[in-house]
C-alpha cells in the first residue's frame, strides 16, 4: 500500500496540471510503473483532448513493459464513447495487468463499468488508493454529478463593517492582486452568474482578463423582467450569455434567453448541469447571494474584506458556517474561505 500511495501521489500532482483547462471534465493524472520504476505518464490537458491514461501509454518509449506493468490513475478509467473512445478498452487493449485507481468515477455513464470492464478482462484492480485526496482535487466535477447541480461558490467583497457598496455608487474594494486573484478563480469555472441588479449598477463584463485562460465562462445573468439596461456589455459585446427571465425564450445574437422561475435556484440550477455547467462562480448581488446561502444551495464562499470604512450602504451576506479552509492577506485586504460540508442535492 505504501508503495501504491506514493505513485498515487505523483498522479495527483500530475492531475492538476490540468487545472482550469479540462472542466467540465475532471482532473485526472495517470502513472505507469514497471519494476519500481515510473517508465510513463501522463494528465487530461485540456477538454475533448486525450484523457491521462492515453497520455501516459504513450509516453511510454517500450511498449512491450506495458503487459508486465501497473498503471495508477486518479480516477477510474471512462468505459464510453465521449469526445474520445474508452480509456478502460485501451488498457484492455495494451494488456497493462494490474490498474490502481483512487476513485470510481461517480457519473453515471461511468461509475463502476470501467472498473468491471477492467476485472472482466482479467485485470487486477485495486481501488480507493489515496481516496480523499482524489475526491478533494475533483470535489467540483463529483458535486456536481452527485448533487445535480455545479458546484457553487459564492464570491464578494466587502469593507471592514460590512457593507458591500452603496446604492448607485460603485465601490472597488479589490487590490490589483486580489482582483487578479479573483480572474484565477473565475478562470477554474464553468459559467460566472449575476443578478441584474448588479449589471445596472457596474456593467460588468464577467470575462477572464487578469489570468491567463484557456477558455472563458459563460456569463450567467437571473432577470426575472429583463431589467437589465439594453447598452449593457453582457448584450453587446457578442460573447456568450445566457439570461434566465419570466418573460420569454429565444436567441438574439450571442445572448440566449430562458424563461424559468428566476426565484427557485433548483430550477435554474437543475438546467445549468444538464448544459454540462459543472462549477458556478456567483458575483453578486446580495439578494442573490442571500438566497443561496438561504437555500443551504453553496459549496463555497470566498469573502474579501478591505480596512474601507463606508457607514452605511448594501449589506453584505453574513458569513455562513462553514470550514474556513484558507486565510490570505494582500496589504490590508484579506480573503477567507469558507467550504460548506453539508450537501444540498437537487431531487429528481
Amino acid at each position: 500500500m505504501e508503495i501504491d500511495e506514493r505513485f498515487m501521489r505523483r498522479a495527483l500532482q500530475l492531475a492538476r496540471l490540468g487545472q482550469g483547462a479540462v472542466s467540465p471534465n475532471p482532473m485526472v493524472g495517470a502513472v505507469i510503473v514497471h519494476d519500481g520504476q515510473i517508465i510513463g505518464e501522463g494528465y487530461h490537458r485540456q477538454w475533448g483532448g486525450p484523457h491521462a491514461e492515453v497520455n501516459a501509454v504513450n509516453s511510454v518509449a517500450d511498449k512491450r513493459l506495458l503487459p508486465l506493468s501497473t498503471m495508477y490513475v486518479t480516477l477510474e478509467p471512462c468505459s464510453h464513447y465521449g469526445k474520445t473512445p474508452p480509456c478502460a478498452e485501451m488498457l484492455v487493449r495494451e494488456r497493462i495487468p494490474r490498474v490502481v485507481v483512487g476513485i470510481t468515477d461517480p457519473f453515471a455513464r461511468v461509475s463502476g463499468r470501467g472498473v468491471k470492464m477492467l476485472r472482466d478482462a482479467g485485470a487486477e484492480v485495486v481501488t480507493g488508493v489515496l481516496a480523499d485526496e482524489c475526491l478533494a482535487l475533483n470535489r467540483r466535477f463529483i458535486t456536481a454529478h452527485t448533487c445535480r447541480r455545479p458546484y457553487i461558490m459564492l464570491k464578494w467583497a466587502q469593507s471592514a463593517d460590512g457593507y458591500m457598496g452603496r446604492e448607485g455608487e460603485k465601490v472597488v474594494f479589490s487590490t490589483d492582486v486580489t482582483m487578479m486573484w479573483m480572474h484565477r478563480e473565475r478562470s477554474r469555472c464553468d459559467a460566472i452568474l449575476v443578478g441584474a441588479g448588479t449589471v445596472a449598477a457596474d456593467d460588468p463584463s464577467l470575462t477572464v482578463r487578469r489570468w491567463c485562460a484557456a477558455r472563458q465562462p459563460l456569463r450567467v445573468v437571473l432577470d426575472g423582467r429583463l431589467s437589465m439596461p439594453l447598452g449593457s456589455r453582457l448584450l453587446t459585446d457578442e460573447l456568450p450569455t445566457l439570461i434566465y427571465n419570466n418573460v420569454k425564450d429565444g436567441k438574439e445574437g450571442s445572448v440566449e434567453y430562458v424563461r424559468i422561475d428566476t426565484s427557485s435556484p433548483m430550477a435554474w440550477l437543475a438546467d445549468l448541469y444538464g448544459r454540462g455547467i459543472t462549477s458556478l462562480m456567483v458575483e453578486g448581488g446580495a439578494c442573490v447571494l442571500d438566497g443561496l446561502l438561504g437555500a443551504g444551495m453553496w459549496d463555497e464562499a470566498r469573502i474579501e474584506t478591505a480596512a474601507t470604512v463606508l457607514g452605511g450602504g448594501i449589506t453584505a451576506p453574513a458569513a455562513p458556517r462553514g470550514i474556513v479552509v484558507a486565510s490570505e492577506w494582500h496589504g490590508a485586504n484579506s480573503i477567507t474561505t469558507l467550504v460548506n460540508d453539508v450537501k444540498t442535492c437537487i431531487e429528481v
